[in-house]
C-alpha cells in the first residue's frame, strides 16, 4: 500500500482512492503523512495490496447491505464499520485489519457492510441519523433533532414519510398516522377580491344568490336589490312587493307598482285591491277584466292578471322567484336554483352564511325557513352542526370520506387524536392504559415508557445496546455486545477491540508489539529491524516489501531523499545595480514633484484668500488669461506696462490727495511757527510736526480776548491712509496697508509776496493784557500786496 501511494500519488499526482493528498500544489517534504478520509478501504489481497476501493461516510442508514469483496481493509481514525461475518451476524470493527484470514472462528467468512459511522457524535445519533467526522448528526430527508430522532414539519410515521397531498396539516410526528385534518383550499374567495363566492379559473368571482359587488370594488360584498343584510350577516329576500328595504329590520323602503306599505307591518307591501270599472271589489282569487272580475291562473292564489306572470301569492306548494312560479324538491329547494323555499314570505329566500346549497329535511308547508341546513360551504368552510364554519370546532374532526363534514369524536371512532375519561389514543382508537398499547414506541425502541427516543425498555435487533434509556448500534471499543444477557461485557486485555469473551475473539491487539494471528494477539517479531505501523496493525517489512523483478516500476526520487538540495547566493548583476538605482531616482522625483506641486496649490490658496480679503478677486475672463499665458510665454512687451486695475488707481488717486492736504497743512504750521517766533513773550524754537499741531493756537489774537479755557488740541490721525471719497471700494474701516503708498520727502514751497507780508503783519508787537488788535501800518495802498 505504501509502495503504491509513493509510486503513485508522488511520482504522477493521481490519488490513491481513500487517501488526500494535501501537498499536491506544494513540494513534497519529509516526514510524509498519509491518513485515510473518513471511511473504509477495502483490498483483495493481504496487507493492504492490490487495487483498492473506498467507501466515504453515508449521509443516510445503509439499507441494503454491501458485500465486501476483500482480503484486507482499512478503516480511518474515529470511525466503526458494522459488518455480518461467519456465525455472528454483527460485528463492530474499530480498527484496520491488515488480514481477514486472522480473525476469530466467529468472525471469519464473507463478509457485509451493514453500517458505517464516526465516533465524534455526543450524544449518539438515533438509528434514522448518521453520523458525520465534524460530529453532528447527518438527518435523512423528513427527520429532524439534534439526534434526528424526530419528523420535521409535515412528515409522519417511523421513517418520517410526507404528508398527503391536499392537506395543509395532517397527524404528523414521528408516531403519526398522516391522516389529513386540513385539506389545501385552491381557490378561496380571498384571492379573487370576493367575500360571498366562488372564484373562478379565470379569476372572476360567482356570486352567491342575493348578493353584489360593494362600493369598494370587493365583490359579493353587498346585498343585491331586493335583498337586505340580516343580523347574522346574510342576505334575505324582502317580502313580496317590495322593491328594496333596510338592513338589519327588512322594513320597506319602496314598495313595487301596485303595492302600497302594510299600515300595521312596515316589511310588508300589499297589493291594491282589484275593482272592476264600476268600482266593485274583485273577490280574492281574481282580478279586474274590466266591467268583470275573472278568476287567477291555477297557479296563483292571488293575482293582478289571467298569467302565472301576474300573481301576486302563488298557490300552495309554489313559491315566487323571478316573477313566476316555481316548485320544489322534498328538501324545499326551488327548482333552477340553489335558493331555498321560505313559507312566510311565499317565494324563494337565500340559505345560511356561506352556505353553497341547503335543504330542509321532511320539507312540506309548514316547514320555517330556520330549519334549513347548509349541505355545501365557500371554499375555506367545513360543515359543522349543518351550518359553514371556518374550521371544525374541539371535540370534532374532518371527516376523511368527504373532507367537508366535521363528526363528532366518540370512543368507538377510529380517528381520535385525544380521548377522554382517562383513556388513551393508540391508532386512532381510545384505549386503556392497562393494556400497554397505549403510546407508538419510537422506532428505536421494541418496548418503551414513552414516545420519545430516550424512554425505551428493550432494543429491537439493528440496535440492540440499552443505555439509558436509548438504543444504540455498538457498545464502547474495548467492549461486545452480549446476546444472551443484553449488555455490554469486556474483552480481554490483549484486545483492543473483540467479537467476544476471553484472548481469541481479538479483533485488534492493544500492544504495539503483538500482531493478530487467528484471533489471539501474538508477539510481532518483525524482520528487517521493522515494528509494527500503529494503526494498521502489520510490520513495515510486511507492508513494504522490495521487488526483485526488473519489470516492477521503480520508486519516484524525491527531492531531499536521493539526493540533498543546497541553497547558494550570488552578487548581483550591474544591470540590476542600475535598475534599482534609476528606481529610487524615478521614487525621489516623484514624490519631488508632488511635494512641489502641493506647495504650488498652497500658495494659489493663499493668494486667492488675500484678493478675496481685498477685494479683488475679480474673474478674468478669456482674453485676459489668453493675454496672460501669451506673456508668461513670450514675455512682458516693455513699451506697453500693465494698466493699474480700478483698485490700485483709486488707492493712487487717495495717496496723492493726502500728500496735497498734508503739504496746505505743513504750510500753514510753518506760517503759524513764524508769526509766533516773532513774538517777544516766547523763544523761537524748533518743533515736531505734532508738536506744532499742539502749540498756541491763534485764537486770542484773532477775537482779541484773552483764552480763558485750557489750549485746544488738534485731533491725530491714526490712519493717515483713511479715504476721505465714498467710494464703496475704499471707503471701510478695514485697515490697509501704508506700505503700498510711497511717500516723496516734503519741501515747502517759497512764499509769495502776500504771505509774506501777512507774516509781516503777525510779527507787530501785542500790548500785554490787551483786548484788541492794534492796527498796523500797511505803508499805504502802494504797498499792499493784496491789492496788487
Amino acid at each position: 500500500m505504501l509502495s503504491s501511494i509513493l509510486a503513485i500519488s508522488l511520482a504522477f499526482g493521481a490519488s490513491v482512492a481513500g487517501f488526500a493528498n494535501s501537498s499536491s500544489k506544494s513540494s513534497v517534504s519529509l516526514p510524509l503523512t498519509v491518513q485515510l478520509q473518513p471511511g473504509i478501504a477495502v483490498y483483495p489481497q493481504a496487507f493492504y495490496s492490490g487495487q483498492g476501493s473506498y467507501t466515504g461516510l453515508p449521509t443516510s442508514p445503509i439499507t441494503n447491505a454491501t458485500t465486501l469483496d476483500a482480503s484486507s481493509l482499512a478503516l480511518s481514525g474515529n470511525v466503526w464499520a458494522e459488518v455480518s461475518a461467519g456465525t455472528n451476524n454483527r460485528v463492530i470493527l474499530w480498527n484496520s485489519i491488515p488480514d481477514l484470514s486472522q480473525l476469530p472462528q466467529s468472525a471469519s467468512g464473507s463478509l457485509s457492510l451493514l453500517n458505517l459511522q464516526s465516533t465524534a457524535c455526543s450524544p449518539a445519533c438515533s438509528g434514522n441519523g448518521v453520523c458525520s467526522a465534524s460530529g453532528t448528526c447527518t438527518c435523512p430527508t423528513g427527520f429532524s433533532g439534534t439526534s434526528c430522532e424526530s419528523c420535521a414539519s409535515g412528515y409522519f410515521g417511523p421513517t418520517c414519510e410526507a404528508c398527503p397531498s391536499g392537506c395543509t396539516s395532517c397527524d404528523q410526528g414521528i408516531t403519526g398516522t398522516g391522516r389529513c385534518l386540513a385539506q389545501i383550499v385552491t381557490n378561496l374567495p380571498s384571492s379573487c377580491n370576493c367575500i360571498n363566492g366562488e372564484c373562478g379559473a379565470n379569476g372572476q368571482c360567482t356570486c352567491l344568490p342575493g348578493w353584489t359587488s360593494a362600493s369598494n370594488g370587493t365583490q359579493c360584498a353587498a346585498c343585491a336589490s331586493g335583498f337586505f343584510l340580516d343580523s347574522s350577516g346574510n342576505c334575505e329576500i324582502c317580502a313580496l312587493g317590495c322593491a328594496e328595504c333596510a338592513n338589519g329590520s327588512g322594513d320597506c323602503i319602496t314598495c313595487k307598482s301596485g303595492y302600497t306599505q302594510d299600515a300595521n307591518d312596515r316589511t310588508l307591501c300589499d297589493a291594491v285591491q282589484q275593482q272592476t270599472s264600476s268600482g266593485t271589489a274583485c273577490p280574492s282569487g281574481s282580478y279586474s277584466a274590466g266591467s268583470s272580475c275573472s278568476p287567477c291562473s291555477p297557479e296563483c292564489q292571488t293575482c293582478t292578471g289571467s298569467t302565472s306572470n301576474n300573481c301576486v301569492i302563488c298557490a300552495s306548494g309554489t313559491y315566487s322567484f323571478n316573477g313566476s312560479c316555481v316548485q320544489t324538491n322534498s328538501g324545499g329547494v326551488c327548482q333552477g336554483s340553489s335558493l331555498i323555499a321560505n313559507n312566510n314570505k311565499h317565494e324563494c329566500d337565500r340559505c345560511g352564511p356561506k352556505c353553497t346549497s341547503c335543504q330542509i329535511p321532511n320539507f312540506n308547508v309548514a316547514s320555517t325557513i330556520n330549519q334549513a341546513q347548509c349541505t355545501g360551504c365557500l371554499p375555506g368552510y367545513v360543515l359543522s352542526q349543518q351550518a359553514c364554519v371556518q374550521s371544525c370546532p374541539s371535540g370534532t374532526f374532518l371527516s376523511p370520506t368527504d373532507n367537508l363534514t366535521c363528526t363528532a369524536c366518540s370512543s368507538s371512532a377510529n380517528y381520535c387524536l385525544t380521548c377522554n375519561n382517562g383513556l388513551l389514543a393508540s391508532n386512532g382508537s381510545c384505549v386503556s392504559s392497562s393494556s400497554g398499547t397505549c403510546v407508538t414506541c419510537h422506532p428505536d425502541c421494541a418496548t418503551c415508557s414513552g414516545g420519545s427516543f430516550n424512554q425505551c425498555t428493550s432494543c429491537n435487533k439493528n440496535l440492540p445496546v440499552p443505555t439509558n434509556g436509548r438504543c444504540l448500534a455498538t457498545c464502547s471499543q474495548n467492549q461486545y455486545f452480549d446476546v444472551t444477557s443484553s449488555t455490554c461485557q469486556s474483552c480481554d486485555g490483549s484486545c483492543a477491540s473483540c467479537s467476544g469473551s476471553g484472548p481469541n475473539n481479538c479483533l485488534a491487539c492493544s500492544s504495539s508489539s503483538q500482531v493478530l494471528r487467528g484471533g489471539t494477539c501474538v508477539a510481532a517479531n518483525c524482520s528487517s529491524a521493522t515494528s509494527v505501523v500503529p494503526g494498521l496493525g502489520a510490520c513495515l517489512a510486511e507492508l513494504v516489501v522490495p521487488s526483485s523483478s526488473s519489470s516492477s516500476s521503480p520508486l519516484p526520487s524525491i527531492p531531499g531523499i536521493s539526493t540533498p538540495t543546497s541553497t547558494t547566493t550570488r552578487p548581483l548583476a550591474w544591470w540590476e545595480i542600475l535598475l534599482m538605482a534609476l528606481g529610487c531616482a524615478f521614487i525621489f522625483v516623484a514624490f519631488l514633484y508632488c511635494w512641489r506641486r502641493r506647495a504650488r496649490k498652497q500658495r494659489a490658496k493663499q493668494t486667492a484668500a488675500f484678493a478675496s480679503a481685498k477685494a479683488l478677486n475679480h474673474k478674468s475672463n478669456w482674453r485676459l488669461r489668453l493675454r496672460h499665458f501669451g506673456e508668461r510665454l513670450f514675455g512682458r512687451s516693455p513699451g506697453r506696462p500693465r494698466p493699474d486695475s480700478e483698485e490700485i488707481a483709486l488707492w493712487k488717486l487717495r495717496a496723492a490727495e493726502e500728500a496735497r492736504h498734508n503739504q496746505e497743512l505743513e504750510k500753514i504750521i510753518e506760517e503759524y511757527g513764524v508769526s509766533r517766533a516773532s513774538s517777544p513773550h516766547e523763544p523761537r524754537h524748533m518743533e515736531t510736526h505734532s508738536q506744532r499741531l499742539s502749540g498756541v493756537s491763534l485764537y486770542p489774537e484773532m477775537i482779541g480776548m484773552p483764552q480763558q479755557g485750557p489750549e485746544p488740541r488738534q485731533p491725530v490721525k491714526t490712519n493717515p491712509l483713511t479715504s476721505r471719497f465714498s467710494s464703496s471700494t475704499l471707503a471701510s474701516s478695514v485697515q490697509k496697508k501704508p506700505s503700498l503708498i510711497r511717500r516723496e520727502p516734503f519741501s515747502p514751497k517759497p512764499q509769495t509776496d502776500a504771505e509774506v507780508y501777512a507774516a509781516s503783519a503777525r510779527r507787530s508787537p501785542t500790548a500785554t493784557g490787551g483786548s484788541w488788535i492794534k492796527p498796523a501800518d500797511t505803508g499805504g495802498s502802494r504797498n499792499n500786496p493784496f491789492l496788487k
